[in-house]
């Protein structure tokens, strides 16, 4: 097979419908930045659940002489004995990792350390005393919220349960829509770059009619006619792919980032993720356009 040859259809094939190729492109460019933007945001939704997996805590508060609880109110304050009868219990069980226990000060200085940095009314507004005293339990796995929690619930000196996943699902739920929404969107432009890919082929092909007709006289096999229509959609995917790969950057150093700096964590992605899904969609986006070359091919180029 002359390659000059076949670089130089391409080439012509390309500038005879210089519009329709730039079309595509744009097209194939759009879907494939929706479509990597969505990956990153699985990806970047996957560490931030890894990492507040291993961290979220299951909080055990304690009554104390304002506990709003009926049984507080009955009971009084909880005592030392029923404290650590409760941590004990706690320890006993095979879900949970590990217990802390945090008294009354304590618990009122780290909120002000979480709070007064960010929300400074919130945290003028609470006083000593109004947090009580608890137990922070790290689970073996978040899994088993419910299993522990009604183990505790109702025990002695028990006020309240809390779970420091419940906070984070709605932002995760949020997350979750914000990814599918884009990888739909991606699949319905996806959708109509192959399609237009399509007609551009088509139109490729019909416009050289009589050339593939001479080829095909002096004996050229159907692979050598298919091919330049096949490097035509190669060439447009990849150029695609490209273009979408600036915008995947610019998604992964602008919405991602802004993501992580309200978490305050270091939990971005690294570099391997964003080539891995920069190399997933310049390969979707040549696979996709060769693909439908191909198949475009075999219904209306009678070969």
């Amino acid at each position: 097979m002359r390659a000059q040859f076949v670089l130089s259809e391409t080439w012509i094939g390309l500038r005879r419908n210089l519009t329709m190729t730039v079309a595509v492109i744009t097209t194939v460019a759009i879907s494939l930045a929706l479509f990597g933007g969505g990956l990153l945001v699985n990806q970047q939704v996957t560490e931030m659940r890894n990492f507040w997996d291993q961290r979220i805590t299951l909080t055990v508060y304690m009554c104390n002489d304002i506990s709003p609880a009926e049984a507080c109110r009955e009971n009084g304050a909880a005592t030392e004995e029923e404290r650590n009868d409760l941590q004990g219990k706690l320890e006993g069980m095979p879900q949970v990792e590990s217990v802390e226990y945090m008294s009354a000060a304590e618990a009122f200085e780290d909120f002000q350390q979480r709070i007064g940095s960010t929300n400074e009314a919130l945290s003028n507004a609470a006083q000593e005393g109004d947090i009580p005293d608890n137990f922070r339990v790290q689970l073996t796995d978040p899994a088993h919220y419910d299993t522990v929690r009604d183990a505790v619930s109702g025990a002695p000196g028990v006020d309240s349960v809390s779970n420091d996943q419940s906070v984070l699902e709605e932002f995760f739920g949020l997350l979750d829509v914000l990814k599918w929404a884009a990888l739909v969107v991606a699949g319905v432009q996806l959708a109509a770059a192959a399609l237009l890919i399509g007609n551009t082929i088509r139109l490729s092909a019909y416009s050289r009619r009589r050339e593939t007709g001479i080829m095909r006289l002096v004996g050229a096999s159907n692979f050598y006619i298919q091919v330049p229509f096949l490097l035509e959609g190669a060439v447009a995917g990849f150029v695609g792919g490209l273009i979408a790969s600036g915008f995947i950057i610019a998604t992964r150093f602008t919405l991602l980032t802004k993501i992580e700096e309200w978490f305050q964590f270091d939990i971005a992605l690294d570099t391997g993720a964003l080539l891995y899904v920069i190399g997933v969609s310049i390969i979707l986006g040549v696979l996709l356009c060769t693909i439908t070359s191909f198949l475009t091919l075999r219904r209306y180029l009678k070969i």
